[in-house]
């Protein structure tokens, strides 16, 4: 991917040189939401109807590390807002609002609560802040052998996919449904929530496959592998050996890259309801 030399954003917010945060205040609750929203986030909004006054936050002041992947996540988020600022209009009558994102280290805190390296690349909607650890690029290049900067580039074009769902309502008519549904049922609207963004990512891959001339096929084998190496088949066949379908929370490796290819094939966003169609594409 040739992403040197063109526009960085400026809604990066880059927080690894930053020190380690205090929290003074907030209580045995606050402590109940950051658990929660780690591993249930779809709660955090009803938990925090009974949150107290925010907790007082002091941190060492930092600067911004302009590294070379500083750099390169300043371009992608560039591109991704580019193309949906172009896309989202005509698509949906409604301007694009581009969405933060924010380059940390080891853990980090937003409004969804405190989240570590280990969760991964994350989208908050009540921000509507994209957060990663760069470190997670190394465990997708040495543990799931995916390397490759557009493989890293279709992960924040994944996360930009929750983005467009928030702003369509799309996250809040999913997560309305998890009193009414069994929780099986409901894993797998969420599932579905994910192979749409993964279909999103492939829209913009098409645009800037199309368009921007700065992708080979190379590339789309870089972001087809990624897809396939986080699928949860395979990641939960290397962790514990086998496979656990009713407990999938982003769909499996033939999944992931069937959506990311449908999207790179169509290129247009308003066929993304379609991934809630069981048997489409």
């Amino acid at each position: 991917m040739r992403w040197q030399g063109r526009r960085q954003s400026r809604n990066v917010e880059d927080r690894r040189s930053v020190g380690q945060q205090v929290v003074v205040g907030g209580g045995l609750l606050t402590l109940a939401i950051m658990v929660a929203a780690m591993a249930f986030p779809d709660l955090v909004p009803v938990l925090r109807l009974f949150e107290g006054p925010p907790a007082q936050r002091q941190a060492a002041p930092g600067k911004p590390i302009n590294d070379e992947m500083g750099a390169f996540l300043r371009t992608i988020v560039a591109d991704n807002e580019d193309i949906w600022a172009k896309l989202f209009p005509p698509s949906f009558g409604r301007p694009f609002k581009p969405a933060r994102l924010v380059i940390f280290t080891a853990r980090v805190q937003s409004r969804c609560g405190i989240a570590d390296a280990g969760a991964g690349p994350f989208y908050c909607p009540l921000d509507q802040t994209v957060y990663i650890d760069p470190t997670f690029y190394e465990e997708l290049k040495r543990r799931f052998g995916a390397p490759g900067d557009f493989a890293q580039a279709y992960v924040i074009a994944h996360e930009f996919g929750h983005h467009v769902q928030n702003q369509l309502g799309i996250t809040d008519q999913v997560q309305a449904l998890q009193t009414r549904l069994s929780k099986a049922d409901y894993n797998k609207m969420s599932v579905r929530l994910e192979l749409q963004a993964d279909f999103l990512a492939g829209v913009w891959a098409h645009h800037m496959a199309r368009y921007a001339g700065i992708l080979d096929e190379e590339d789309i084998r870089e972001a087809v592998n990624a897809a396939a190496a986080i699928g949860d088949d395979r990641i939960q066949k290397q962790s514990q050996g086998y496979v656990v379908p009713d407990a999938f929370t982003h769909g499996s490796s033939e999944q992931r890259v069937r959506w990311f290819l449908y999207g790179l094939k169509e290129g247009d966003p308003k066929l993304m309801e379609r991934a809630f169609e069981v048997d489409s594409p």
